[in-house]
């Protein structure tokens, strides 16, 4: 059984055994048996892990370290992570798993054909959480390359084991809601490719999420350089459809790191570049990829997207003319494009400026430096330029934060800056991946950021443009108008259709809210549990702090309210899934393990089950609407009528209903066919309002596993079944006078499935942040072109009419 092995090879696993692997892992098997040139490798399991946390009586000691810890005081952190690691690092390494590590080992050079003195490898990390679609732990943990000897693997298999308790590792898990104790590792090794070139492609343009464009970035060497930012490498940008490269971008490089460097140790990245060599002087300027190896490496990212049937974000390698494929993750920025974006098409506007007066407009504004745009938006503040990690205490909210490259160490500080600019890196690196993932405008690649910067005490950051400003730019305020004048500017659009947002970050709340959008038609319970709570509400209830759950879940709604208020804000109660459930500090206690949680115990069920858990959601909601009256409440995965019926009951009697609060609302998710079925009854019960939740309904009706790339092919919301009962619940709804919307992936992802739902005539959709825009000007269009053809058939009929009262006249 997988889950009892220390040692799996890359041809035992795949993408769904991420429990077991880790997330680096189980893509490399998924990679590996779909045929995809992968060198070959070995896994020590995340049971080795535990096994040895076990042995060593380890997770005690560790639990102690780590208790009362407060993660964001940097220095306290860094200390005790220090104390973790030492732990782990002097342990004693179980003999019997040392024996079946080098014993795969040996295999390995045996069955790759080399040499056991000479088989080099890769030693990564690979956390049981990592590379999830909504929670990118990559990068948290240590990789060490360029390893030889029985010895050497060894010791880097329990350095990646005591990097799970790196500093920012231990902050990330905190930050995303994770158990500290319950995350696993697992440990890659894997041939090493002695690449003469390599780096990152996604099969999206990660800047702007433009789904019609492959990014690939390279560089002399190995590929860890373009990761971690050290260096500006080339960038191309190729159309999918023609497969043409309509951009390049091309950076001097001076050094690579290369085997004969000797081991590097890419958690160093301070110093990474000591264990470098020189790039020979023809080549510094020179174009990494030729034209024939952009096009194989577009080759593979197309058939790698259409494998996993979603982006992804890839590395790889070259030897000896050969294409090496050694990762790939799914991209976990598709959501905040619209935050990130807030400001790309607005007037500029420096928003750390305390007085405007101060500012100055664009158009006078001197460009200081340039990079690469690597995240879009513009903002500015006072410079802090610092060298390392062990400086990030000196970055204080609103500072623009300058330095060399970051790494995940940089993540507290980078939470608190309100631009970055970085000397290296490209639009795949660190700082530019989680950049976008805060939303906040980032340039890199500027080459001398931290030497032209100490003459400038405050700047402005173009993450659209790759440009920085000296000073603040000054907010630009519309001109007074003549009567009589006409506006220059744009009408805003107008749309029957309401188009709501999709979102669960409280921090960006009021920047969506900012945006042309009429309300929130899908608001995630998690993100706010996950983050704001962190814990098992079972555990809460059992320790009696049901009073300190709903106080920080009513300030996590109200955020969303305020923001929003007056236009509407739906709240979906809680759907976690039970594995996700045990996620949550003290979960284990309380949670089933279900073979399928998908369709397990979760949604309106679960809420019949547990009415205390229940309750404290409603005493939540209520909290709220005392304040708020834009809040109301959506129940999940509806399976039953009768089910519902009882769910509907709880809440009236919670005091949310429309004798005591006329002005509550109810909806349902319609998620399962059966509400499809029965979507008359629903509406005969009273509900107020109904989402197409159309990733589970279409899972549900097609019967496939959405998480399954096997299947991923076939799992498509424009198949004719899904479309009929996404009409035949629009049009019930419509017969009925309910409000109806759609909240899945489907109207963001398809915007052909957004056109659809307006013709059945839909009251409203509900995309991504970054959809907003694009779909409200289809919605008109559509709408427009519905008008048109309505007075189209209006004049048919009466020229019909007239023609038969002439004929009739005639005669």
């Amino acid at each position: 059984m997988a889950e009892t092995k220390n040692i799996l090879w890359f041809s035992e696993v795949g993408k769904d055994d991420g429990k077991y692997v880790g997330g680096k892992g189980a893509n490399l098997g998924e990679l590996t048996n779909a045929g995809f040139p992968v060198p070959g490798g070995f896994i020590v399991t995340a049971q080795a892990y535990f096994d040895f946390l076990g042995k060593t009586d380890l997770k005690s000691k560790i639990s102690e370290i780590l208790k009362g810890l407060n993660v964001e005081d940097s220095k306290d952190l860094q200390d005790r992570a220090v104390k973790v690691q030492e732990l782990i690092k002097k342990a004693d390494f179980p003999e019997d798993l040392a024996h079946e590590i080098v014993q795969n080992y040996h295999k390995l050079a045996k069955e790759t054909g080399t040499e056991k003195k000479d088989l080099y490898v890769a030693v990564r990390s690979s956390a049981t959480a990592e590379d999830l679609a909504d929670a990118s732990f990559a990068g948290q943990q240590a990789t060490y390359l360029n390893i030889l000897g029985d010895i050497p693997v060894l010791h880097a298999v329990l350095k990646c084991w005591a990097s799970l308790f790196e500093a920012r590792a231990i902050y990330y898990r905190e930050d995303k809601g994770f158990d500290q104790l319950e995350v696993g590792i697992a440990v890659p090794v894997q041939k090493m490719v002695n690449s003469e070139k390599a780096g990152v492609m996604f099969t999206i343009d990660p800047t702007n999420n433009d789904m019609d464009h492959i990014s690939i970035e390279a560089a002399y060497g190995l590929g860890e350089v373009v990761v971690l930012g050290a260096v500006t490498p080339d960038r191309y940008l190729i159309d999918k459809k023609t497969k043409e490269i309509t951009d390049k971008e091309i950076h001097k490089q001076t050094w690579m790191l290369t085997r004969e460097g000797g081991d590097a140790d890419t958690d160093d990245t301070t110093d990474i570049s000591k264990s470098g060599v020189p790039v020979p002087d023809e080549k510094q300027d020179a174009q990494k990829l030729t034209d024939d190896e952009i096009a194989q490496l577009v080759e593979l990212a197309l058939k790698i997207e259409e494998h996993y049937g979603k982006p992804q974000d890839t590395e790889w390698a070259t030897e000896g003319g050969k294409v090496y494929m050694v990762q790939s993750r799914p991209i976990t920025t598709l959501g905040d494009s619209g935050a990130t974006d807030a400001s790309a098409n607005s007037e500029p506007e420096a928003q750390t400026s305390s007085s405007p007066s101060a500012g100055q407009d664009i158009s006078q504004a001197e460009i200081i430096l340039r990079g690469s745009a690597a995240s879009v938006g513009l903002n500015g503040g006072p410079v802090k330029i610092i060298h390392s990690p062990s400086e990030i205490d000196k970055i204080l909210e609103g500072d623009v934060l300058v330095t060399e490259m970051t790494t995940p160490d940089f993540v507290p500080a980078m939470k608190r800056a309100s631009a970055i600019v970085t000397d290296a890196g490209g639009r795949t690196c660190h700082a530019a991946i989680v950049s976008r993932e805060l939303g906040i405008p980032c340039v890199v690649g500027t080459e001398t950021a931290t030497t032209t910067l100490q003459n400038y005490p405050e700047v402005t950051v173009d993450g659209k443009t790759g440009a920085v400003y000296a000073g603040l730019i000054k907010v630009k305020e519309q001109p007074v108008q003549d009567p009589g004048q006409v506006a220059s500017q744009a009408a805003p659009i107008v749309t029957a259709t309401k188009i709501y947002v999709n979102l669960g970050e409280p921090e960006l709340a009021e920047k969506i809210a900012a945006k042309d959008v009429d309300g929130v038609g899908l608001l995630r319970a998690e993100f706010i549990i996950m983050e704001s709570i962190g814990e098992h509400p079972k555990k809460m209830i059992k320790e009696g702090r049901q009073e300190e759950y709903i106080t920080k879940l009513a300030q996590g709604l109200e955020t969303f309210a305020r923001a929003f208020d007056p236009r509407p804000v739906v709240y979906r109660a809680t759907d976690f899934k039970t594995n996700e459930y045990r996620g949550l500090k003290g979960g284990e206690e309380f949670e089933p393990e279900e073979d399928n949680p998908m369709i397990g115990y979760r949604g309106c069920f679960r809420y019949l089950k547990d009415p205390e858990e229940f309750s404290l959601e409603l005493e939540a909601i209520k909290r709220v609407r005392s304040n708020f009256k834009n809040l109301h409440l959506m129940i999940p995965f509806v399976r039953r009528t009768d089910e519902f019926q009882r769910v509907k009951e709880m809440v009236e009697n919670s005091g949310l209903n429309k004798a005591t609060d006329p002005d509550f609302k109810l909806w349902i998710m319609v998620e399962v066919p059966s509400a499809v079925i029965e979507i008359e009854k629903y509406c005969q019960m009273g509900i107020d309002g109904v989402s197409i939740g159309s990733n589970d309904l279409t899972q549900l009706a097609l019967g496939l596993d959405r998480d399954s790339s096997t299947v991923a092919e076939e799992f498509d919301e424009r198949y004719p079944v899904v479309q009929w009962m996404i009409k035949r619940t629009v049009e019930t709804c419509r017969e009925y006078g309910v409000t109806c919307s759609i909240c899945g992936q489907a109207p963001s992802v398809y915007p052909e499935v957004a056109q659809k739902m307006v013709e059945y005539g839909t009251t409203s959709i509900s995309v991504n942040p970054d959809m907003i825009e694009q779909t409200r000007k289809m919605v008109a269009s559509v709408e427009e072109k519905l008008i048109l053809k309505e007075m189209s058939d209006v004049q048919q009929k009466l020229s019909e009419l007239e023609h038969k009262i002439s004929e009739q006249t005639n005669s």
